[in-house]
């Protein structure tokens, strides 16, 4: 990959940071609220249950923190092992897909 491309790498690791700060004060911010009014796990799915507008809040968390993850790895691989070229950006990708997948497949939990 070329400067070009470890530019905007950078810089989506950066964007994904802030969308991951912000999403992490509203989830905290969310269960606090519920322990707090006595809600249980229950009750708290039941609120959950069919609202888009929670379903697109953590398919969003998902998806930033799949991003995050991935190229942050891809960083420290580069940085600690002589693992590089596009077999090391497949093989983040891959795994990247597969943390995005589990937290989608979290989220349509939640909806469903």
């Amino acid at each position: 990959m070329g400067a070009r491309g470890e530019t905007w790498l950078w810089i989506l690791q950066r964007a994904t940071a802030a969308v991951l700060a912000g999403a992490v004060l509203v989830h905290l911010a969310t269960l606090v609220y519920a322990v707090r009014q006595g809600l249980s796990a229950a009750a708290i799915l039941a609120r959950t249950e069919g609202n888009l507008a929670w379903l697109g809040f953590y398919l969003l968390f998902a998806t930033a923190a799949a991003l995050h993850a991935g190229i942050g790895l891809r960083t420290v691989l580069r940085e600690a092992t002589p693992w590089r070229g596009p077999s090391l950006d497949v093989a983040v990708l891959l795994l990247a897909f597969a943390i995005a997948a589990a937290g989608w497949r979290a989220a349509f939990g939640l909806f469903a």
